[in-house]
């Protein structure tokens, strides 16, 4: 078994406000996680919420930079409201299909080796949230992410569709139509590198109209056809995205729609510039978002 990992100054942070680290063996790593809830019982059920690439856990529960507080205070509303929190961080092990070293992102692309998340995520679902329950608490289980996190929400979702109450990818698009080029360029950030493009169009996914295509010929075998219950969605993003062009929110919408799964209207921002800005969790996703998730358990 692999030492755990030493915590960073961040969690640390996170630790002494009240958040409890969880370590979790998946695929010979091991994956952390933290967790809080309010005293009693969880009377809105537990959300599972998974970061942005380049990103950790830590974000959703400590603002050291202005442009993550909405997160923090995401987490904040959670917790007032009734939910238990859990935060899972990725690896940095990822790798793209010609082997490149990605960086500290979701495995959030089918590619044909195991994937290293979905162990992770699946013993959270299934034994992690289970095992802190307190009784009569609300068995519901949501799942949310950003960017990297969204795309890792929807293959979440999908694959357990059972153990998912309901689910609200924030700026993500289709895990099952995209993939990566990890070759680094310059420009890209310390512990990320390369792009994302669609597999129809090959062109990059922050270019205007990327995701457009008349069909999905390329589209990979999604994973939990044929189970059931599918769990409903909402999706959350800003229009003027300079990072994940809209139009591939809007594929990822066609597509868990054209197999089955009930959505609640987007909530989509608009007005401004494109900016790369705007791909960031914003504070006007916190209130509705919850509200969705809370509707399940009233």
């Amino acid at each position: 078994m692999v030492a755990e990992p030493v915590a960073t100054a961040q969690e640390e942070q996170c630790r002494a406000g009240g958040w409890q680290r969880i370590v979790v063996q998946a695929q010979g790593l091991p994956r952390l996680a933290l967790w809080k809830a309010s005293a009693g019982a969880w009377t809105r059920g537990a959300i599972v919420v998974m970061h942005g690439g380049g990103g950790s856990h830590t974000n959703f529960c400590v603002a050291n930079a202005s442009l993550i507080a909405p997160q923090v205070r995401f987490t904040d509303q959670s917790l007032a409201s009734g939910f238990a929190v859990f935060l899972l961080d990725s690896s940095d092990q990822v790798v793209d299909n010609e082997s490149r070293v990605c960086g500290k992102v979701w495995d959030d692309e089918v590619r044909g080796r195991p994937n290293l998340d979905l162990p992770f995520i699946e013993q959270v679902l299934a034994q992690e949230i289970a095992a802190r329950r307190p009784p009569g608490s609300a068995a519901a289980v949501f799942l949310t992410g950003l960017s990297s996190g969204g795309f890792m929400t929807v293959r979440a979702a999908t694959r357990f569709g059972p153990l998912v109450t309901a689910f609200a990818p924030v700026a993500g698009g289709d895990p099952y139509g995209w993939f990566r080029d990890c070759t680094r360029r310059a420009g890209d950030r310390a512990n990320v590198a390369g792009i994302g493009l669609d597999l129809e169009t090959r062109q990059q996914i922050v270019e205007p109209g990327a995701c457009e295509a008349p069909a999905y010929p390329n589209e990979k075998a999604w994973e939990g056809a044929s189970l059931s219950p599918k769990p409903p969605f909402r999706l959350f993003h800003h229009a003027e995205d300079g990072i994940l062009d809209r139009s591939c929110v809007e594929k990822l919408r066609r597509q868990l729609t054209a197999r089955g799964y009930i959505e609640a209207a987007p909530f989509t921002l608009t007005g401004g510039a494109r900016s790369v800005a705007v791909h960031y969790w914003q504070d006007a996703y916190n209130e509705p978002l919850l509200a969705w998730f809370a509707s399940f358990t009233r």
